[in-house]
């Protein structure tokens, strides 16, 4: 796969401390382009869409406001959104968003419990901008990593 200059530039920002601290890769030693191909056929092959999933999530922080930064009940999901000050750029430079922080577990597991990654989500305004414009889920490892088995197990 051949790397749009756009691209190129857009991964350069992904790296740790450019647009946040710790970046968008994680500890994935994949390209991002390698990333966003592979996330791509797991989408597929789950059956899902990116836009219903990126609606999904943009419903549930909608719902997690209610909360005012404690968590609450979404059907069978426990929902917390907490906002900051500021805005973060996209990588891809076709956008700013309102830093936040969205977190979805399931309802039956206390947070305490949880383990990020593997039954709960984290994630914010800028998440699902990459996900729906440019299907990032981000790097395996990244804090607000939306990973695609996670994304169906919780969502749908």
């Amino acid at each position: 796969m051949k790397q749009s200059p756009a691209d190129k530039q857009a991964f350069e920002r992904m790296a740790p401390g450019i647009i946040t601290a710790a970046g968008f890769l994680g500890f994935d030693e994949r390209s991002p382009d390698r990333i966003i191909a592979e996330d791509e056929r797991a989408f597929e092959e789950l059956g899902l869409d990116f836009n219903t999933v990126a609606d999904r999530l943009e419903e549930l922080a909608h719902k997690g406001e209610a909360g005012l930064g404690e968590p609450i009940t979404v059907g069978e999901l426990l929902v917390q959104s907490g906002d900051a000050r500021g805005m973060l750029p996209c990588p891809w430079e076709d956008g700013f968003f309102h830093k936040n922080a969205v977190s979805v577990s399931p309802a039956d597991t206390p947070l305490e419990a949880c383990v990020e990654g593997e039954d709960m989500l984290i994630y914010s305004e800028l998440s699902i901008h990459m996900l729906r414009a440019h299907h990032f889920c981000q790097g395996r490892g990244s804090p607000f990593r939306l990973e695609p088995t996670l994304l169906k197990q919780l969502l749908f």
